[in-house]
């Protein structure tokens, strides 16, 4: 399936700033989720579970990154935005954990030893955070803000992958597509939010580019070591390394289990233009028209 069907959702009706940011409760049961909920593509799904491992901990960094930032905010408009910003990851985190502790562990994996190695890289902001002068509080905070908008560009870009893929005919389990889609969605509703927060904070181009550079190769990195830490761990798959991990993970592109890396370079090198901006991107009608019928979403309700 190619890429482009990810870009073919009809323009939005209102800007992104119309919508009201807010949490939503979700009910998810995984009592009956494969641990390859992708059939037949154990490597794409586990690219895709990759993302529960990293999650938990990115997020509560995003909220936490967001909820210091406030204390320099005085804009209303943003101030808001930040609120209901911080209010949909800190759910997003929770969801995630308990894919952790009800579906990853019910498999036989154990997440963590490599939720560890993620705390410990997050423990940096703190202590640089706790040792930075208040003088210098405001600078951390904006560098801070400038990966947070490179970071938050791909969970949008992602997100609006997840609505617009077809899983659905390649039979993948319907909880854990509408897991990623009901998240995914968030994102897109709330992509302009940390752009405009790393904005109020300073990011010019330069900025813009170098935490775009930065952030690609982080990201993608500690993504890919999540998915190595699966499938070593996957009883039914051999350990594989990275090469031939990445050449499974070309056929599952193919099939249209995973985003291509064509895909996720060019989306990351969207990041380069002078006039870049993530309210262009994706769709935020589409992302609140699945919300609104989201089966977790309506579950809890």
């Amino acid at each position: 399936m190619p890429d482009t069907r990810a870009s073919s959702a009809a323009a939005d009706t209102f800007a992104p700033e119309e919508v009201a940011l807010r949490p939503r409760n979700v009910n998810f049961d995984w009592s009956a989720a494969p641990l390859h909920w992708i059939p037949g593509d154990p490597y794409g799904s586990h690219s895709v579970t990759a993302l529960n491992l990293v999650l938990p901990v990115a997020e509560r960094w995003f909220a936490k990154l967001l909820s210091d930032a406030l204390e320099y905010v005085r804009d209303d408009q943003l101030r808001e935005e930040i609120i209901g910003f911080i209010g949909q990851e800190a759910v997003h985190a929770k969801t995630h954990d308990d894919v952790l502790d009800e579906y990853l562990l019910r498999h036989g994996i154990d997440p963590e030893p490599f939720q560890k190695q993620l705390e410990w890289v997050v423990g940096q902001y703190e202590q640089r955070m706790a040792k930075a002068s208040p003088a210098n509080r405001r600078k951390a905070l904006a560098s801070g803000t400038h990966a947070l908008s490179a970071a938050e560009h791909y969970t949008g870009v992602l997100g609006d992958w997840a609505l617009n893929n077809n899983w659905d005919e390649l039979d993948a389990d319907p909880t854990m597509s509408d897991l990623y889609r009901w998240h995914g969605a968030e994102e897109v509703e709330h992509r302009h939010v940390s752009f405009n927060v790393a904005k109020y904070f300073g990011m010019d181009y330069v900025a813009q580019a170098a935490a775009g550079a930065l952030t690609s190769v982080v990201f993608f990195t500690i993504v890919l070591r999540a998915m190595k830490f699966l499938v070593r761990e996957d009883p039914a798959l051999p350990n594989d390394g990275y090469l031939r991990m990445m050449w499974k993970l070309r056929k599952s592109a193919k099939r249209g289990s995973t985003p291509s890396v064509g895909f996720i370079a060019r989306s990351g090198l969207t990041l380069l233009k002078r006039d870049y901006n993530p309210a262009n991107e994706g769709s935020t009608a589409q992302a609140v028209a699945y919300l609104a019928s989201s089966p977790a979403a309506r579950a809890f309700s």
